[in-house]
Formats: structure tokens, C-alpha cells, sequence
């Protein structure tokens, strides 16, 4: 899909990845090194067994980077975003080993900022391979205006 630009967005627009991203025993290990969250709920399989999920999860914050990547697959705005600039975002289930996870989000809500840009928020729900919204909640993107 080519990239919109505000003017090109419409309250009610669902989009949704084209692929889905499987979530990786080494995807875990990469983004705890990165980020230095070595919790053991990500890492300990003995101690993960005894937690309420039963086995070693996803960092909540790598789903949330994993939806913004399929967000950029969609293709709707990698050359027309400005900047990501917020939203709020829940953790509803967990994401295990071999979960393969896709995005679908749905235009609610545009505001012109201006001749060159606008607001885009959107509602985003993160979904596991048994249609389980794992996450979700809104953002709030920067798009370009059309050129005049």
C-alpha cells in the first residue's frame, strides 16, 4: 500500500498488517539485552513455570515495539509520518514463545494542525494467532499534508 497522507485518512478506516510477526525465544533474549530488563518471567523457565502464565513471556513493551514494525509494514504512513506522539496502551494477555502476532487498527479521530500536517489516532489492537487482543489502545501519529 503507498503512504497517505492526512488529507487521505477518514474516521472509521480499518487497516490492518499484511504479515504477522512471530514472536521469538531470541526476539526475548535480543530486546532484554537492549533494553536491560532481565526479569526472569522472560528468561528462567523453572522460575516462569511457578508464575500465573505458567511459562516464559514477552516483555509487554516488545509486543508494543512488534505492533509499531507491523504498523510500518502496512506501508499507510512510512513516508508520510511526521512522528509518533503518543497514546496509551494496555497489556491485556500475555504473548508466549512461537505466538505469531498481527495489528489492526481503526481511524477515530483526525485534527489539522496547521497547512502541513494533521493528527491521526488510531485505535490498535494487537492480536495473537487465536484472534486474542494480547494488547491495544490508541495512538497518535503526525502525518504530512498533501504537498500543495
Amino acid at each position: 500500500m503507498k503512504s497517505l497522507y492526512f488529507e487521505d485518512f477518514s474516521v472509521g478506516q480499518i487497516f490492518t498488517s499484511p504479515v504477522s510477526r512471530t514472536v521469538t525465544e531470541k526476539m526475548i533474549e535480543d530486546y532484554g539485552r537492549v533494553s536491560g530488563d532481565m526479569n526472569p518471567l522472560h528468561f528462567d523457565e523453572a522460575f516462569a513455570r511457578k508464575s500465573p502464565f505458567g511459562k516464559k513471556i514477552a516483555h509487554g513493551l516488545l509486543g508494543l515495539s512488534v505492533a509499531s514494525g507491523l504498523l510500518h509494514e502496512t506501508g499507510i504512513i512510512r513516508e508520510t509520518i511526521i512522528a509518533f506522539t503518543g497514546g496509551e496502551w494496555k497489556f491485556k494477555k500475555p504473548i508466549f514463545i512461537g505466538d505469531a502476532v498481527s495489528l489492526k487498527m481503526e481511524v477515530f479521530k483526525l485534527k489539522r494542525v496547521g497547512p502541513a500536517q494533521g493528527f491521526v489516532l488510531l485505535n490498535a489492537d494487537l492480536s495473537n494467532q487465536h484472534s486474542d487482543i494480547v494488547q491495544g489502545g490508541v495512538w497518535s501519529l503526525m502525518v504530512r499534508s498533501k504537498p500543495q
